[in-house]
């Protein structure tokens, strides 16, 4: 009776927060200038060019030059930052804000180790974590075990950030799809950089809420196994818009009237789950070692229901499900020893890379 009533506070801590960041004017909704137009034709069709899944394992990363400085380094371990060139193709580019034409990266490595004995992890950002300190403090830790962290800021996020978005309100439905397939691109590029460039011996992939959806497309798509670590994460920004916390801070008006005046929020509705089914991971292929694939969950989730968490798990036999007890923000906060812990234990699943003769 007391988990009960514990996990319960978890849930209404999620809707309390909800509703104090997404249902108070002090801030504007999601999607306020609508689906986006051409852009959101645009991006249907080039998202749904990486189906059927199998072929898209084996489409080469787009490669990457970052030009790198020194933050600051200790007697153990240095952290730099970087920028490179948005590796996607010219329409994706063309359909981006200026703002986001150029990514930026931060590095954070363990220093007199050869990299071949290291092992890095592409941290990829969840809705509202603009900047890199959040995933920092996550990674920091793992510098003991060897276990280096590169963090990229998302598209439409802190310095790449568009002009006319407040905070992390995106405008329109096509900036989601944009900000994901390009997250993607740029993660992919860095996964490829770290291998073949910085000669890397394992590599993961990971994300918290939106940044595990991320992460798990990027982990199915990759052309050898990493470690894929979904953290509090839905199976479909489907779930997060139209069944969870977010679908109270959505512009359902604003989505209706770009369509028709006559339509119903239902209506409405049914047509974002089409458009945002494009994000299913179960449509994904099964990445190339699932047993790396490590899953870790909130009991009492506000933003992402359990079921969400399990298709996952469903499609690809052979990963694992991990539950926290929490809530969506409590976990955020709480369990970061979890998440590192299956950062360990996702690259303990894999081969150390052999070096060339």
């Amino acid at each position: 009776m007391v988990a009960i009533k514990i996990g319960m506070l978890h849930y209404v801590l999620d809707h309390v927060y909800g509703a104090f960041m997404h249902r108070t004017k002090l801030t504007t909704p999601f999607f306020s200038r609508g689906w986006g137009g051409s852009k959101l034709d645009l991006l249907e069709n080039m998202i749904k060019q990486i189906f059927p899944a199998a072929e898209a394992q084996n489409l080469p990363p787009r490669l990457i030059e970052p030009m790198w400085k020194t933050v600051w380094e200790t007697k153990n371990a240095c952290l730099k930052e970087g920028i490179f060139r948005t590796p996607c193709d010219e329409q994706l580019i063309n359909a981006l804000p200026p703002e986001s034409h150029i990514a930026r990266v931060a590095f954070l490595a363990p220093k007199f180790v050869p990299p071949h004995k290291m092992a890095c992890v592409v941290h990829l950002a969840g809705t509202g974590d603009h900047g890199f300190e959040r995933r920092l403090r996550l990674g920091g830790p793992l510098l003991k075990e060897n276990i280096a962290t590169m963090v990229l800021e998302s598209p439409f996020y802190g310095q790449r950030r568009p002009f006319l978005q407040s905070g992390s309100k995106l405008l329109c439905v096509s900036d989601l799809l944009l900000l994901g397939r390009a997250t993607i691109e740029e993660a992919r590029s860095l996964l490829h950089w770290l291998d073949f460039e910085a000669g890397y011996g394992k590599m993961g992939i990971c994300g918290l809420s939106m940044g595990g959806v991320h992460a798990a497309m990027v982990g199915s798509l990759h052309p050898t196994p990493i470690a894929t670590l979904p953290f509090l994460s839905p199976h479909s920004a489907v779930v997060a818009f139209c069944e969870g916390v977010l679908k109270h801070a959505t512009a359902w008006d604003a989505l209706r009237q770009d369509l028709s005046a006559a339509m119903t929020l239902h209506e409405v509705q049914e047509h974002m789950r089409h458009v945002l089914s494009l994000t299913d991971v179960t449509r994904f292929p099964i990445p190339k070692n699932p047993n790396a694939v490590i899953l870790v969950a909130a009991t009492d989730d506000g933003y992402i229901p359990k079921h969400s968490v399990l298709e996952v798990q469903r499609a690809w036999p052979g990963s694992e499900v991990r539950w926290v007890t929490g809530g969506h923000v409590s976990s955020f906060i709480l369990h970061n020893g979890e998440f590192r812990r299956a950062i360990i234990d996702g690259l303990n699943r894999l081969k150390w890379k052999e070096l060339p003769n």
